[in-house]
């Protein structure tokens, strides 16, 4: 059964392997002439298909969080990498599990549509073109898998009056690097991962820089108490705290490091109301001056832009967009799930309900709150079973309620923006996906046969290789990835042999008094 994937990114190469390992024929289509999609550095910004990271770009996820299930980064590799280096990382993912010769490279699908016995057998005719001699084909295919993403359609908001400005607009799907810009007057628009990063690059060199957010963001930063990666420190326990007191620790945490008044960046609505900016650099930025925060922008003029609160700025030479991307399938010719203000009705984010033979599916679809690596692997293994037959996927009726359910939440928590249409936690989502493939680890059976190894996956870190400790496709080195986390995080940072703090009586009563406690907590739950 041949398998049509769409996208040699980390979704594609994902879905190359599930599919080998179910016994499904792969073949990826991929437009570039290498694997990666955006971690695949390009200067090119011609196309407007073809995004990719910036070229300083650091990836805000840690190396371990973000490692596929059955292959860890290798513990010399920086635990916050450079976009070079988790390009270097998936290349290893390819080179490791042999799946190069499942790409076609330099080609592209311009259509998928259904054929015409697809109610009885659910193929799909494929047409490829050959992005080299522009000569196209056709293919029947009995799955397809989408790989694209949602970083290719940028959202370009028709702001008031910015059809009259003769100044340079830039949409951050186009930045690539700071050079060119120097001793200008720019203003970024949007406070996000995208509009923070190039607002403290390009604050270095402009003449005078401004970010405009119309609601502010809580700061999050890449490292925690005693230089630990912060998502190091999620766990299952955490996660399972109600809302307000997860909304409250987060704020707390962002208000020691700085005061999100006094900076213009507190925003009227919650810690996890809204998807996390992450940034090291911001606050730096804004005390020398290099950033200044500034509303939302109420209008442009020729020369300069009108903000909120009445204050006018001229002689801005750029604008730069970080204003995020709509989702689109252009080659999707069939009546496929509706695209609504950046909604989509996806079941779990990947299976339309109303498709009469579930023989296509979506993959990374979503916005998690963590890395999308192992999260976009699940996704692959779940439905390559489903591809196989292995599993079903449940009524039409309940999967429709499911996603009623989904956006009902979505709404309530979320503030309302384009933004926040495919948000997920992390950490339920997995295991959410990793049910239906039957990889969730029994936690029960966990604590009574090995309490030691309970407690490192409740209390410790949440790492992916949890999925990999039993049912399909376990892999016999998850236990050893997951005992030895912490040698991977501390091996690229052993550069230099440093003074050891010594211990002191402080340390000794801090762990007594953590025992004791530990000894109230197992009490007061038996």
């Amino acid at each position: 059964m041949r398998v049509a994937i769409i996208g040699a990114g980390c979704s594609g190469m994902a879905a190359i392997k599930s599919c080998v390992e179910e016994g499904l024929q792969p073949v990826c289509f991929e437009k570039t002439s290498e694997t990666g999609g955006l971690w695949n550095y390009r200067e090119d910004v011609a196309s407007a298909e073809l995004g990719c990271v910036f070229k300083s770009t650091v990836i805000n996820t840690s190396k371990e969080v973000m490692s596929y299930s059955d292959f860890p980064c290798p513990k010399e590799f920086p635990n916050y990498m450079h976009n070079s280096r988790v390009h270097e990382y998936l290349s290893m993912y390819v080179k490791k599990f042999d799946l190069l010769k499942y790409i076609i490279f330099e080609t592209s699908i311009t259509a998928v549509k259904r054929t015409d016995d697809f109610l009885s057998t659910g193929r799909w005719r494929v047409t490829i073109k050959d992005e080299k001699t522009g000569s196209t084909k056709e293919e029947i295919f009995d799955f397809v898998l989408i790989c694209t993403g949602h970083h290719a359609k940028p959202n370009i908001p028709q702001l008031p009056g910015i059809d009259k400005f003769k100044g340079e607009v830039l949409h951050t799907h186009y930045y690539r690097k700071p050079f060119g810009h120097e001793n200008k007057r720019i203003v970024v628009v949007g406070i996000g991962n995208s509009g923070v990063d190039s607002a403290v690059e390009l604050g270095r060199f402009a003449k005078k820089l401004f970010l405009s957010t119309r609601r502010g963001t809580w700061l999050l930063y890449r490292l925690v108490g005693q230089g630990i990666p912060r998502d190091l420190k999620r766990n299952r326990v955490i996660s399972s705290f109600p809302l307000w007191l997860r909304n409250r620790l987060i704020e707390n945490s962002c208000d020691k490091v700085i005061d999100h008044t006094v900076f213009g960046l507190k925003p009227a609505h919650r810690a996890l109301s809204a998807h996390p900016t992450i940034n090291d650099e911001l606050p730096i930025r804004i005390t020398s001056g290099a950033v200044t925060m500034k509303p939302n922008i109420k209008r442009f003029t020729e020369t300069g832009i009108e903000f909120d609160d009445g204050t006018f700025e001229d002689n801005i030479d750029l604008v730069v967009l970080a204003t995020g991307y709509d989702i689109a399938f252009p080659f999707l010719h069939e009546s496929f799930a509706k695209i609504e203000d950046n909604k989509i009705s996806l079941y779990k984010h990947m299976f339309y309900p109303e498709m009469e033979q579930p023989t296509l599916a979506v993959l990374g679809l979503l916005q998690p709150w963590g890395a999308l690596n192992p999260v976009v692997e699940l996704q692959c293994r779940w439905a390559t079973r489903v591809f196989n037959g292995k599993v079903k996927l449940p009524p039409k009726d309940f999967m429709w309620k499911a996603i009623r359910r989904k956006q009902a939440a979505l709404q309530e928590r979320y503030v309302q923006s384009q933004r926040h249409t495919i948000q997920e936690d992390y950490i339920s989502y997995m295991d959410e996906v990793a049910v239906e493939i039957g990889v969730k680890p029994n936690f029960w059976k966990m604590f009574f046969q090995d309490p030691k190894f309970w407690y490192t996956n409740v209390f410790g870190v949440h790492l992916p290789y949890q999925y990999r400790l039993e049912g399909p496709g376990a892999w016999e080195g998850a236990r050893e990835a997951i005992e030895t986390v912490w040698d991977r995080v501390e091996m690229p940072m052993r550069t230099r042999e440093a003074v050891k703090k010594p211990g002191s009586v402080v340390d000794m009563k801090i762990l007594f008094l953590g025992l004791i406690g530990l000894m109230v907590i197992v009490l007061m739950c038996s």
